[in-house]
């Protein structure tokens, strides 16, 4: 999944993750494939990963695209945030 997303989108996915992280106190490395939930992220943290993302990107996720398989790691993240950023470069 990963080869398809720009290395800057990854990063910046990898930043946000890594932030809402830290206000839990997890100490382990996360790589881009690991479960989020796994890392102890609640649902209201999900949420609140999610809107982080939209700001980061200038996106906004669609509600068809609101499923946990698109935030469940840094590289579904990623991905979608990467098909997102066109379309949100179209819109005005």
């Amino acid at each position: 999944m990963l080869e398809k997303v720009e290395t800057a989108t990854i990063d910046r996915v990898t930043k946000v993750v890594a932030e809402l992280l830290a206000k839990h106190d997890f100490g382990q490395l996360i790589g881009p494939n690991d479960d989020l939930r796994h890392a102890g992220l609640s649902s209201a943290d999900m949420l609140n990963l999610m809107l982080t993302v939209e700001d980061e990107f200038g996106i906004t996720i669609p509600e068809r695209e609101m499923r946990p398989a698109n935030f469940r790691s840094i590289a579904s993240i990623a991905a979608l945030a990467g098909a997102l950023l066109p379309l949100a470069k179209l819109t005005p």
